[in-house]
């Protein structure tokens, strides 16, 4: 299994939970985290005044995957999530050892 990670721009939450839902990924758990990366945050006037924000909104998706599909899915999100400006985020995929539905008990792969 798998635990795909991706940081993205808030306004592209949308599209990628509809390129998700047409690979049957139904599940995902979504965070409003702040972060730069190469951007460096940028600078706002507010009442005449600039301010550096160093700190940019983003969105954490989380979602555990069967090991199979893990690159066909990041594929999808790259290809949601990208608008070919700085600041489109990141994807990380990570092992994920062991899962278990509380509900019903069931764990692996069936969890999901």
């Amino acid at each position: 299994m798998k635990l795909l990670v991706a940081i993205i721009k808030p306004s592209r939450l949308e599209e990628v939970r509809q390129a998700l839902n047409s690979l049957d990924v139904h599940g995902m758990t979504v965070t409003e985290v702040k972060g730069y990366g190469r951007q460096k945050g940028h600078a706002e006037i507010y009442r005449g005044t600039e301010y550096a924000v160093h700190f940019l909104p983003k969105l954490k998706i989380e979602i555990a995957l069967d090991a199979a599909r893990a690159d066909a899915v990041a594929g999808a999100v790259v290809e949601a999530a990208r608008t070919g400006r700085i600041g489109d985020g990141k994807i990380f995929l990570l092992d994920l050892e062991h899962a278990i539905r509380i509900r019903t008990g069931e764990t692996g792969t069936e969890a999901l």
